[in-house]
């Protein structure tokens, strides 16, 4: 090679290093182009709540120009919007119920207080017992659900109470095709306290209840705060996980190369381990405007689109 080219060569790689393009994210956003296609080797999805501030219906109609099939954590109010545009609910909610204690005092809709607590038990039986057909006539074929904290409850104790609400449960679940999907998240960081936060607490809580119609949500980004391990765990439980959300580490932000999830692999080990289900987006845009939270949904789906 001559001294100049050589010189010119160094130089390009000089720039393009400086810039940020010289890396496994100079082909992602290659491949970002908008008329490059979706693979949809997994099923892509996106949660409502990150996305509050766009109408339902807007969201909708985007989510599904970009590829999405399903706009998540959404209820009965908000199913037949996205039937009338041949979307689903990859995994749904409803409003939760207010609970009155025996001794007089009540507890709201948060996640202190859900399936790991007796006194809860007769209200949640009779709200999913509700939700479960309607979940059914609409096509949506998971509810989402929560152990809630330890509040100084033995973990045991805990998940042998879980077992006993949820076999309340299964029958119904059973005539209607509905799986409950409960929640792995953290309690190092967002939600302090919370039992089901770790998979081989969830785990065993699926041995216990020895059923298809319940499974665990394995939320990348919550797991990624308490063990990581998520390619072992993926091949390790996979029969046991129903759902899968993503999010940034730290923050809940994009993932992108900002943060310590290397999502392609993680993505790419779920696909190979046959899983036919839904990959829900759950990062906080860090745009706030419409166009550039969309813009962001993209990216993140396309880094997932393995």
């Amino acid at each position: 090679m001559k001294n100049t080219s050589r010189r010119n060569a160094l130089k390009a790689i000089g720039t393009v290093a400086a810039t940020g393009t010289f890396s496994a994210s100079a082909m992602a956003k290659e491949a970002m182009s908008p008329k490059a296609k979706l693979k949809n080797n997994i099923k892509h999805s996106a949660c409502r709540w990150c996305y509050g501030s766009i109408d339902f219906e807007e969201l909708v109609i985007a989510a599904k120009e970009i590829g999405l099939q399903s706009i998540e954590l959404t209820g009965p109010k908000e199913w037949p919007i996205l039937k009338k545009h041949g979307m689903t609910s990859a995994i749904g909610w409803g409003d939760w119920p207010e609970v009155t204690l025996p001794n007089g005092s009540k507890r709201g809709s948060n996640l202190s207080w859900f399936f790991a607590d007796p006194a809860t038990h007769d209200t949640l039986v009779a709200f999913y017992e509700d939700l479960i057909p309607q979940a059914a006539e609409a096509g949506i074929t998971q509810l989402i659900c929560f152990s809630g904290n330890r509040n100084g409850m033995n973990d045991y104790v805990g998940m042998q109470n879980c077992a006993q609400v949820i076999r309340r449960l299964i029958p119904t679940c059973e005539k209607h095709n509905v799986i409950l999907s409960m929640e792995l998240l953290s309690s190092r960081d967002s939600h302090r306290d919370y039992m089901c936060d770790h998979i081989d607490w969830g785990v065993s809580l699926c041995e216990m209840v020895n059923s298809d119609y319940f499974k665990l949500l394995y939320d990348i980004f919550h797991m990624q705060s308490m063990h990581g391990d998520h390619i072992r765990n993926i091949r390790r439980y996979g029969k046991y996980i129903s759902h899968y959300h993503t999010g940034g580490m730290p923050g809940r932000k994009e993932i992108d190369e900002t943060q310590e999830i290397y999502y392609p692999a993680v993505i790419q080990a779920l696909v190979d381990s046959g899983y036919k289900g839904f990959l829900g987006q759950e990062f906080i845009p860090s745009a706030r405007d419409k166009e550039g939270m969309l813009a962001s949904l993209e990216r993140c789906v396309r880094i997932c689109d393995v």
